[in-house]
């Protein structure tokens, strides 16, 4: 059994919201910089080469990557042989969004009530999930969500005999119908199995992979790439104003399903599709 002091919960919370807005991962400042050079329009090779300036800046300068700083959303892996102390495990996490948006210097956009919509003034509750694994480590993902790219996800409860193609038309139908609004080039989290809430859930999860790796599911893997190739043929382009690069990756999540359902979630997030990975 291990014993793992809250406070040190916080402290990683804290510094992972700090990092998320300020500096992008490895992978996604890879994939910006390989379509800027493999971007055939002029206007949307001109587009993702200020990306790429913005990026620079905001690290260089501690400014953060984006106004919208984000709904932080956690995944949390606990390892069943871990113990807490020190508090209450939900409240440490909030914390540490309270303490890294406020030393940040990060916006604050979460409103208590969603109809009262008055702001908490400090970017908590997070959106926290939790999920029990062998082992004594925690393992924490940060991803601070922006809604202009939440705001065009979608749902999709298919009939089973819609099969793969049913797959293939809601993932593209949610595409078109965000257009320019989901701040392209995007990265597309598609979760399909499971049920009305576990599909959102893989989908958002799916956001937090590495863009350069696909699915060990080979049919997926070639899922994955078709979509991804389909939609870079849209023409939306980086910024929504024509191009060759309207995505920089489609990762696919499944899960086993009911004989009656095919439950398809499509979450989209924009260009600097925000996470960060540790370990307490």
């Amino acid at each position: 059994m291990r014993i793992l002091n809250l406070s040190k919960v916080t402290e990683t919370v804290k510094e992972m919201c700090i990092e998320a807005n300020h500096f992008l991962s490895e992978d996604m400042e890879c994939a910006l910089r390989t379509a800027a050079e493999k971007e055939e329009s002029p206007l949307g090779k001109q587009i993702l080469d200020q990306l790429g300036e913005n990026m620079r800046i905001a690290g260089a300068d501690m400014i953060p990557i984006c106004q919208d700083t984000g709904m932080a959303v956690i995944f949390m892996e606990i390892g069943q042989e871990v113990h807490f102390e020190g508090g209450i495990l939900e409240d440490a996490v909030n914390e540490g969004v309270r303490q890294g948006y406020a030393e940040g210097f990060l916006r604050k956009s979460v409103v208590k009530d969603p109809l009262i919509r008055e702001n908490t003034k400090d970017n908590t509750p997070a959106v926290i999930h939790y999920s029990i694994v062998p082992g004594e480590q925690v393992k924490i993902t940060v991803a601070p969500k922006g809604f202009g790219s939440e705001n065009m996800s979608r749902i999709f409860m298919l009939k089973p005999a819609d099969g793969v193609e049913g797959v293939r038309e809601a993932v593209l139908t949610a595409i078109e119908d965000a257009g320019p609004n989901a701040c392209p080039p995007m990265v597309v989290g598609v979760g399909i199995g499971g049920t009305f809430e576990k599909c959102a859930l893989m989908a958002k999860q799916a956001l937090t992979r590495p863009v350069n790796e696909r699915s060990p599911i080979p049919y997926i893997c070639e899922l994955e790439n078709e979509l991804l190739e389909r939609i870079n043929c849209s023409g939306i382009g980086p910024g929504g104003l024509g191009g060759t690069t309207t995505a920089l990756a489609v990762n696919i999540n499944t899960y086993p399903t009911h004989i009656a359902g095919l439950p398809v979630a499509v979450n989209i997030c924009c260009h600097v599709n925000r996470h960060v990975v540790r370990c307490v």
